[in-house]
C-alpha cells in the first residue's frame, strides 16, 4: 500500500510488475475477471497513477454501510494497511481477514479457508451482506470467489476481485463493490418482493445520484428537483443494502461521479437513462436540469421554473463571490472537473485539470466545456503531468495531490490538498458557488508567508544534505547509480520469469 505503480519488486501480485502479475491470473483461470476489469477501468498512455492500495476504496464503502461485514483475503502487509481505513473513517468495526501461505495458495486451501470464515460469519441477526475482496495475491492466484455460495443463511455473499494491477484508482475500486451489489440487488428485485428504504419510499419520481458527495449536496439537488415534481433518490454507494432496491427504482441516474462504469451498467440493464456531469455553476446547473427534466419526461415549463430560480440565485452568489488568481488543478476523487468548472465560473483563471480517472462519456461535457475556455484537461493523469503543469503555468495556488502540494510549497507556492480541503466541500448549486472562494482567497493571500519561510531556510540545504554541517556530508550519486542497477536487473529478473517467489 503506497507503492507507486511503476515500482515491481518480486513475485506476482502487488510485488511483482504488472504484466506479470495480469498473465499470472489469466493463467490460473481468472481470464473472465480480467477481461472484465480491463473493460471497465482501461488503463490509457499511463500504467497507472500513482495513488494508494486500490481496495481502500471498496473497503470504505463496505465499512460505511449497515450490516454489512468484511473480509480481506491477501498478503499480510496489504491487510494491515489497510485495516487503517477502518480506523481513518472511525468505522468502529473488525475487518475480517483470511491469511493463507504457499502450500495453502498453491493446493487451493485457501479458498476453503475462505468459505470456511465466510459460513462461520453469516449470522443474519448481525448481517444482511459479507462482502470478500481479493487483494492482488489472491487474484493472480486464481481464487475463485464467484464459486462462492450466494447467500447462506439468508446473508448475501458477495465476492470481488480488486487487484492493484487490474483496477486503477481507489475511486473505481468503489465502482466494483457497487456494481457488483447493484447486480445482485437487480436479481433479487426482478424475482420477488424486496424491502423498502428505512425511510420508506418517496411519493414522487426520484433521480439516484452516483458519487460520493458533500452530505448537503443530495439535499441541495432535492431542492432543484421538487419544483420538477422530482425527488433525490438514494445516493450510491449506498449506506444500507435496502438502499440498492430504491436506488434501482429510479426515474433517472445522475453520474455526478462519471466512472462509475459497473454502476451504471447495472443501471442500464435496469432501463434506467444515465445522465451525465452535475448542477455545478451558473451553466452547469442550468445545463443538468434542463437534460434531467428530459430524461424524466418533466413538462418544460416546470423545469423552467427550477432552472430561472437556480440562475438567479446562483449569479447572485457569483456576484459576490470571486477569485483571482492563477490555478492549477489535480487529483484523484473523480470530481475534479466539476471543481475545475466552478472555479472558472468563479473568475479564477484555471490552466491545469489533471484526474487519475479515465475519461467516459458522462465526463464528456464538462471536459469540452473547459477545454472550450483554454483550460487543459488530463485523463489518467500522472504525477509527473500534474508536476509538468504545475512547472509550466506557475500558478498562485496549486490544487492537488500530496506530493504535488509538497512540491508548490517548497518553491514557496501555495497549495491545498484537493481531497481533505476541496472535494470534501459543498459543490452543487449556490451553495457550492459560495463554499471555494473563501478557502482559495485565504490561500492565495498566505504567499507572502511562504516566501518569508523560505528565505529564513535558504542555505540550510536540500536532501541529503538538509541541515547545518561542519562539514557537508559528501555526495554518494555513485554509489546510488550502482544500487539502481542492481535493483534493475532484479526487476528484470523477476519480470522475465527467473526469479518468483513474493
Amino acid at each position: 500500500m503506497g507503492l507507486a505503480d511503476d515500482q515491481p519488486a518480486a513475485g506476482g501480485g502487488c510485488h511483482g510488475g504488472q504484466e506479470l502479475s495480469k498473465a499470472a491470473a489469466r493463467s490460473a483461470g481468472n481470464d473472465a475477471v480480467m477481461d472484465r476489469l480491463e473493460a471497465d477501468y482501461p488503463k490509457g498512455p499511463h500504467d497507472q497513477p500513482q495513488s494508494m492500495c486500490p481496495a481502500f476504496g471498496s473497503l470504505r464503502v463496505g465499512l460505511r454501510m449497515r450490516r454489512t461485514a468484511t473480509i480481506l483475503s491477501g498478503s499480510a502487509c496489504c491487510v494491515y494497511g489497510l485495516t487503517f481505513t477502518s480506523h481513518f473513517y472511525g468505522a468502529k468495526r473488525s475487518v475480517g481477514y483470511v491469511p493463507f501461505d504457499s502450500e495453502t495458495l498453491v493446493t487451493g486451501k485457501l479458498f476453503e479457508d475462505i468459505v470456511e470464515a465466510v459460513h462461520a460469519m453469516a449470522d443474519p441477526a448481525k448481517y444482511d451482506a459479507i462482502v470478500v475482496t481479493n487483494l492482488c495475491v489472491p487474484t493472480a492466484s486464481g481464487v475463485p470467489l464467484q464459486m462462492l455460495p450466494k447467500e447462506i443463511n439468508g446473508v448475501r455473499i458477495v465476492g470481488i476481485d480488486v487487484p492493484g494491477f487490474g483496477v486503477p484508482t481507489h475511486a473505481e475500486a468503489k465502482d466494483v463493490l457497487s456494481g457488483a451489489m447493484l447486480a445482485y440487488a437487480r436479481q433479487e428485485a426482478s424475482v420477488g418482493p424486496v424491502l423498502a428504504p428505512r425511510d420508506g419510499i418517496k411519493d414522487k419520481p426520484t433521480v439516484t445520484l452516483v458519487g460520493e458527495m458533500f452530505p448537503a449536496d443530495p439535499v441541495v439537488i432535492g431542492n432543484m428537483l421538487e419544483p420538477m415534481g422530482l425527488a433525490a433518490g438514494p445516493t450510491v454507494p449506498v449506506r444500507e443494502w435496502r438502499e440498492l432496491y430504491a436506488a434501482l427504482d429510479c426515474a433517472a441516474v445522475a453520474a455526478i461521479h462519471p466512472f462509475y462504469t459497473s454502476a451504471f451498467r447495472e443501471f442500464q440493464a435496469a432501463g434506467r437513462t444515465i445522465v451525465g456531469s452535475a448542477p455545478v455553476g451558473l451553466e452547469g446547473t442550468d445545463a443538468w436540469l434542463t437534460a434531467i427534466g428530459e430524461s424524466c419526461g418533466v413538462a418544460a415549463a416546470k423545469t423552467d421554473i427550477s432552472r430561472n430560480a437556480m440562475r438567479g440565485a446562483i449569479t447572485a452568489m457569483l456576484s459576490e463571490n470571486r477569485i483571482d488568481g492563477r490555478i492549477t488543478l489535480s487529483g484523484y476523487e473523480g470530481s475534479e472537473l466539476l471543481v475545475g468548472r466552478l472555479l472558472v465560473e468563479l473568475g479564477a483563471d484555471l490552466r491545469y485539470v489533471g484526474t487519475a480517472c479515465p475519461k467516459t462519456p458522462y465526463s464528456a461535457a464538462d471536459a469540452e466545456w473547459l477545454e472550450a475556455q483554454g483550460v487543459t484537461v488530463q485523463f489518467r493523469a500522472s504525477l509527473e503531468q500534474d508536476l509538468a503543469a504545475f512547472e509550466e503555468f506557475d500558478p498562485d495556488l496549486a490544487i492537488g495531490t500530496t506530493p504535488v502540494v509538497q512540491k508548490a510549497k517548497e518553491r514557496a507556492t501555495p497549495a491545498l490538498y484537493f481531497t481533505n480541503l476541496i472535494s470534501a466541500r459543498p459543490l452543487m448549486g449556490p451553495a457550492g458557488t459560495a463554499s471555494l472562494p473563501s478557502v482559495i482567497s485565504t490561500a492565495i493571500a498566505n504567499k507572502d508567508r511562504f516566501v518569508k519561510m523560505q528565505d529564513f531556510f535558504e542555505g540550510v540545504g536540500q536532501g541529503d544534505t538538509a541541515g547545518i554541517w561542519q562539514d557537508t556530508p559528501k555526495d554518494h550519486s555513485g554509489y546510488r547509480a550502482k544500487y539502481a542497477k542492481s535493483v534493475a536487473k532484479s526487476r528484470n529478473a523477476v519480470d522475465n520469469g527467473e526469479s518468483v517467489g513474493c
